[in-house]
């Protein structure tokens, strides 16, 4: 991206990008609101909004309309859904809502999602590419953001910049990039502005603060496998641990290799082949029982974790 992209005046989004990059709640994002609308542009501004440039090219915007056909499919990169107007029902392994400008998508990679739109919505697609990541300035808050599939609430400040964003995407294709991370940003704080609940008391056997060791997945594989039929988050493992959810995201793909959702999953998984091969029990309730909503999302995941269908494993 060239120098073109800062010629005076000054596009006003870059000006609310980097006032917001460093915001901490959502009366910062009013505030930068407000500077969407006078435009008002600085020195230091200009200069700090190239230096975010140079590492923001990975991320990927489309400004589109979301047709009325049915589509199915997963994809191997994270993906942000984003309404400025208009509907579309979205299902991401059998659960759905629906997607307007009061609610959005985040969608991890490799999730099985089906959507159709009513053909008259105007709609931000956000497409990060996971092995990019650790490139952006917010890498840590992104992934922590992608860490489960969410519908998240769309604060009304948002709204109000949203519609303003998207209209200077369709018109400015060189600032994509920066209108991306700041609808990333301001989703971020939307999600994860409140403080954590105090952690407990560290157990004497986790010996090194800050790390995970054989313990503490010890207790996770517990944690997990009291509560595989219900949904288990992110906050809740790092809280066994006495970690906060973002820095426990880090730790723990370290030690495993894995994020904290695919291990999640894989411990499903494998409870499920274990149902599937030593007893009768129907497809539907092995699929309650190892956390799934419904026998499609269920097979899905088979799928896509062992390359067949659950009838076949039974054979």
């Amino acid at each position: 991206m060239g120098d073109s992209c800062f010629r005076e005046p000054p596009t006003m989004a870059i000006v609310l990008l980097v006032n917001f990059c460093s915001a901490s709640n959502w009366s910062s994002l009013e505030k930068t609101s407000t500077r969407l609308v006078t435009g008002i542009m600085t020195r230091e501004v200009r200069d700090l909004s190239k230096e975010l440039v140079q590492t923001m090219s990975i991320v990927s915007l489309q400004a589109c309309t979301l047709e009325p056909e049915w589509v199915s499919h997963a994809h191997d990169f994270h993906q942000l859904i984003f309404a400025t107007s208009g509907q579309t029902e979205l299902s991401i392994e059998g659960r759905g809502n629906r997607i307007t400008d009061q609610t959005g998508c985040l969608i991890p990679c490799g999730y099985h999602h089906d959507y159709v739109g009513d053909g008259a919505n105007n709609t931000l697609v956000i497409d990060l590419p996971t092995s990019e990541l650790p490139l952006l300035t917010h890498s840590q808050d992104v992934e922590r953001l992608f860490e489960k599939p969410t519908f998240y609430t769309v604060p009304s400040p948002l709204r109000t910049l949203g519609a303003a964003l998207a209209d200077q995407a369709s018109r400015e294709p060189g600032l994509h990039d920066e209108i991306a991370l700041l609808i990333l940003r301001a989703i971020y704080l939307g999600q994860y502005e409140h403080p954590l609940e105090p952690a407990p008391r560290r157990p004497r056997s986790m010996r090194h603060p800050g790390r995970l060791c054989a313990h503490s997945i010890d207790l996770i594989n517990e944690h997990i496998n009291q509560r595989m039929a219900e949904e288990i988050h992110v906050e809740d493992l790092a809280r066994l641990c006495c970690l906060s959810p973002g820095y426990f995201y880090q730790a723990f793909r370290a030690y495993t290799g894995q994020t904290p959702m695919n291990y999640v999953m894989a411990r499903r998984m494998a409870r499920a082949r274990n149902l599937l091969s030593h007893t009768d029990l129907s497809l539907c309730t092995i699929a309650g029982r190892v956390g799934f909503k419904d026998q499609g999302s269920f097979s899905r995941a088979c799928r896509h974790h062992f390359g067949d269908t659950p009838s076949h494993l039974r054979r």
